[in-house]
This record gives structure tokens, sequence and C-alpha cells, in this order.
């Protein structure tokens, strides 16, 4: 008796159920204009406010911001050269292509729904008419609202602040801990060879400048505070080297640049080098601050520091 009932029911049920689902497709296909828009967002960029898709499924960057993207989880279908020869992103870039904002016609093969680029990027117009083209002007924000920005751009700024709130923390607790082992007054420079021209640099230029001088609040040398923190690097001589040379030294290196200067007398007898406190990072991919640079720098610095 009791499963003679229950067929009935069963068949109301399919009936509503089939009702209601018609219901719902009549009302997806009679859908006005603008709750059709529902799948796109207003971002308000730096040039005003541009229509961009809601959950962005096809990014191409012409910029430097290719791992704040990979760390939202955001897929990436083509990147800018530095991007694709970037070590760090080796694993996550594997399948993606290289792109630039002169072959336009390569962007248009990807099929992107949002382009993100720097103000200085060429062919913005174009690009604009293959997709929603977003640009920033490299600088013009500090690295970690920066992260948030692209966060509000492919609706995922919540996740951005997460990250942000969480490594500022603990980027803050491993200074206090390093400036408890070397000292309060201990200074730390960073500097590095490329195309045959030694750098010094300041407080905000990647390299990890930001992490040891913003969040860990480590002294720069006066000499180095006077050349270089205006404009973030400042080109140098080796004669002149010592003068910039902190307590502590972070050397950006590059397999192919050319580091004879350090087997010169001028560089052995510098303080810093004679007490091994000079820490040799990989240069290739250190120019980004991006969440996944930055993470591994983080842990390069509290090794090098706390280790040594």
């Amino acid at each position: 008796m009791k499963k003679l009932l229950f067929i009935p029911f069963v068949l109301l049920f399919a009936l509503v159920s089939s009702a209601c689902s018609n219901g719902s497709t009549e009302k997806q296909d009679n859908a006005t204009p603008d709750e059709k828009k529902a799948d796109t967002v207003i971002y308000e960029s730096e040039n005003g406010p541009i229509e961009v898709p809601a959950d962005p499924q096809r990014v191409i960057l012409l910029s430097g911001f290719t791992g704040n993207v990979i760390d939202l989880g955001v897929n990436v279908v083509g990147v800018d050269v530095w991007s694709k020869m970037n070590p760090t992103f080796e694993e996550e870039l594997q399948d993606v292509e290289e792109v630039s904002d002169e072959n336009l016609e390569k962007i248009i093969e990807l099929d992107p729904d949002l382009i993100i680029g720097l103000s200085t990027t060429k062919n913005i117009d174009k690009l604009s008419e293959i997709a929603p083209t977003v640009t920033y002007t490299w600088g013009k924000v500090d690295y970690l609202t920066q992260h948030v920005e692209i966060g509000k751009l492919l609706n995922k700024e919540k996740e951005a602040q997460a990250w942000v709130d969480d490594f500022t923390s603990r980027a803050e607790a491993a200074g206090e801990e390093i400036r408890a082992k070397i000292g309060e007054d201990a200074t730390v420079s960073v500097i590095e060879v490329f195309d045959k021209q030694l750098y010094v640099f300041g407080d905000n230029f990647a390299r990890g400048t930001e992490i040891l001088y913003q969040a860990m609040k480590l002294k720069m040398p006066e000499k180095v505070k006077e050349m270089a923190l205006k404009d973030g690097y400042y080109a140098i001589s080796t004669e002149v080297l010592p003068e910039y040379m902190g307590d502590y030294v972070i050397m950006s290196k590059y397999a192919d640049a050319d580091y004879s200067f350090q087997e010169t007398d001028t560089y052995k007898n510098i303080p810093a080098v004679q007490h091994n406190r000079v820490f040799e990072m990989t240069g290739n991919g250190a120019s980004f601050s991006d969440p996944i640079t930055l993470e591994r720098h983080l842990e390069f610095f509290k090794d090098s520091f706390l280790n040594n």
C-alpha cells in the first residue's frame, strides 16, 4: 500500500521540477540586457570606469603582475617575456603562451576576456577592442596596495586583503626577530649586477627591498639612503662599493653577470664580506613584488639572518 501511494508523489515531484526548470529557462531567455550584464562588473581604473568580467577565465598579462593573478587562482593564458622567463613561475606558466603588446594577432588567437598591462603598454586602444584592458602605473601605489587593487579587478578583494594582512604580520614578526639578533642599528644593503652595471637599491624596488626596509624595518646605510631612496636604485662603480655596503648585504645574482669585482681586494676587505654576511639570492625573478615572489624572499631572509 505504501508503495502505491509513493508513485503519485514521485510523478507530482517530477512534474513540479519540470515546470520549475522550464520557468527558469524561460526567465533566462527573456532576461533583460541589465540582467544579462550580471556577469560583468565596473572596475574603477586609473583611467576611469571599465566594464570587466566578474569571473575572468582567460587573462593575459603584459606587465609584472603575473604572480598576483596566479596567487589569486585566476587562469592565465598569456604573459610577457619577463614573466615567461621567470623561474619562480616556471611550473604555473608551463603551458601559457608568451605574448607582447605588439603581437595583436597572437593575443586575438588566445581569446582573452581580460588584459592587464602597464600605463606604458603599447597599442592600448587596439587591445581594448580585443578584451577589457586595465593598466596600472608601476610604483604608483605600494606593493601591498597593488595586490589588493588587482584583487578588486579580479573580484577577489577579500582573498587579496587576507593575504596582505597575514603576510604583513609574519614579515613584521620576522623583522623583530632579526633585529633582536643583529642589533637595532645594524644596516643592510641590497646590491645587484645587471648588464655589466652594479646597482644598489632603495626601499621599494623589488629584490626583497620592500620586506627588508618597510615590513621588517631594517636600516639602510646613510649613503644608500642619500643616493637610492628617491629613485629606488642607484648605479655605482666597484671602487665606491664599500661606501654603500651595510653590515649585512643581500646580493641578487644573475648567472651570466660579471662578478669579477668579488675577486678584488676592495671587495674582500669590506667588513660584511670578511664576516660572511653577504647573502646571495637568485637574481632571475627577484625583480618582481608579487605574493609568490615575496613569500620566497621572506623565507630566504629569515633563513639567512637567523641561521647565519
